[in-house]
């Protein structure tokens, strides 16, 4: 989630794509100016049409934040950013803490983004009771459940149609891209320097493909696979990752003295919890605890330094003395919830019905029988009758023409799973960077690796790509305590928000 910033209007003679129109002559320079609340960040925008197939028409706002490169004198140029989600902001994180390391932060100016759609720019707004029903709804136990469902679905999508005009039927991501190039025009960038994570890579994948030209250089941390078809393979890919975590923090358990379940095997303990949880016996302080509350703890072995953590809850809860976490629901009728429309505009996997996804949770239930489930499943089921049309479906990378791209996979990330990264690396031939660790991507200031830091550092300010198939070590530790059970590492609101 990185941009990359200027200060004039790009000169001519920059390369352009074949058969795409040059965005310079149609784009105004940044008025920059200090951002609200954070005075020493400058924030702006770019105008940019709603619908890119008619740019003589309505238009909406794309924001930005930047902060300006440390050492002027040896200044690079931008690096545009953008955080994932879909609903992540690139100006909150930007205005709120340096982005890259001090060596990237000396040479660029940082510059983050809020994709159409989101915070700063030009927002889609939803009927925030419909999207707490919605979500809510999502763990269908009958056709009925499943029928209540779909007719949620549609009921949200329409309120956001309602109420953000054409904006909400023109947010997938081939016209963030669009947004992009405008953003590197307007910035006075001859080609593209960006660091996008999580859902943000594939922001970087599809630029690739549209503008390979004007590709200076593209760093993709935590990347999806926009070439995946069913909700099957979505479903297995997700939750493989927070089984091999659970039996790994089982592990770790059963011959550490310090875990609280040691000596009392795990997995048994877990199971017990779970069949209790799905009979509906299972119960906390704060009331009844069901299989899917039940679920954060086994998501939270996700990150190792939560191991004692999630252990101690665990044990609690067995023992009665277990806290079952707060549960956030969104305010107010009217709000800015660009995840839907977004993520139904991007991907289809189709569900017809109880019997369908019923069959989906028996296979997860056989192929993974300590967790059976992960919240990220559930986004396949965003859509089922959405009546949001996926104007960007899945399909195969195809990049022609571009420099060398670098991608980083961190092996246990439980939100865009490393196996996703390996084919999306295939399809591109980007240059993969493999962090042998732990949550959800891996470079930034404060990244768990320098050995990956070092690699991104040396491709944004020297253009060198790292070696073919680099691999840096873990540094996780298992068995942190630090945390209250209600901390127990959850999902974001979108699916795929760097952590």
């Amino acid at each position: 989630m990185l941009t990359f910033v200027a200060g004039a209007l790009a000169v001519s003679g920059a390369v352009v794509a074949p058969g795409v129109a040059s965005a310079e002559a149609a784009v105004k320079p940044v008025n920059w100016q200090p951002c609200p609340g954070a005075p020493t960040v400058d924030c702006g925008s770019v105008e940019v049409p709603v619908d890119w197939a008619n740019p003589a028409g309505e238009k909406i706002q794309i924001g930005l934040a930047r902060r300006k490169a440390k050492d002027p004198a040896k200044r690079i140029g931008a690096v545009l950013m953008d955080p994932g989600g879909p609903g992540g902001s690139g100006v909150a994180s930007v205005k709120g803490s340096e982005q890259f390391t001090e060596a990237v932060r000396a040479r660029f100016d940082q510059v983050g983004f809020d994709p159409r759609g989101i915070n700063t720019s030009s927002k889609l707004l939803c009927d925030s009771e419909l999207a707490s029903k919605a979500t809510a709804a999502r763990h269908p136990t009958s056709q009925a459940d499943f029928d209540q469902l779909a007719s949620l679905n549609r009921q949200l999508h329409d309120s956001c149609r309602a109420n953000s005009g054409k904006l909400a039927e023109h947010v997938d991501n081939l016209n963030t891209v669009r947004d992009m190039d405008a953003i590197r025009a307007a910035l006075g960038e001859q080609k593209l320097t960006y660091v996008g994570y999580s859902y943000g890579s594939v922001m970087g994948q599809q630029y690739a493909e549209k503008f390979p030209h004007r590709v200076r250089a593209l760093v993709l941390d935590g990347n999806m696979d926009h070439s995946m078809n069913t909700a099957w393979d979505f479903m297995r890919s997700e939750t493989a990752p927070v089984e091999q975590a659970f039996i790994e923090f089982a592990k770790w358990c059963d011959t550490t003295a310090k875990c609280a379940l040691y000596g009392q095997d795990t997995k048994k303990v877990y199971a017990e919890l779970r069949a209790k949880a799905k009979a509906g016996t299972l119960v906390g302080p704060n009331g009844k605890v069901d299989f899917y509350q039940l679920s954060s703890y086994a998501f939270g072995t996700t990150r190792p330094a939560q191991w004692g953590t999630v252990a101690t809850a665990l044990r609690g809860l067995r023992d009665g003395a277990a806290t079952d976490g707060a549960v956030t629901t969104l305010a107010g009728p009217v709000a800015n919830i660009p995840y839907p429309s977004i993520w139904c505009s991007d991907w289809r996997y189709p569900v017809r019905d109880y019997a369908e996804y019923q069959q989906l949770r028996d296979r997860l239930d056989k192929r993974f029988p300590n967790v059976q489930w992960t919240p990220y499943v559930e986004h396949a089921l965003t859509c089922v009758n959405s009546g949001t049309k996926t104007t960007n479906p899945q399909r195969r990378l195809d990049i022609k023409g571009a420099p060398p791209l670098v991608m980083i996979g961190n092996i246990h990330d439980p939100a865009t799973v490393y196996e996703w990264n390996v084919t999306a690396a295939r399809q591109s031939g980007a240059r993969l960077i493999t962090y042998e660790g732990w949550g959800h991507t891996a470079y930034r200031q404060s990244g768990p690796s320098p050995c990956v830091n070092v690699a991104v550092d040396e491709y944004l300010i020297n253009l060198k790509p790292p070696r073919w198939g680099l691999t840096c070590p873990a540094t996780e530790v298992p068995g942190g305590t630090g945390l209250d059970a209600r901390e127990l590492q959850q999902p974001e609101t979108g699916p795929y928000l760097a952590g």
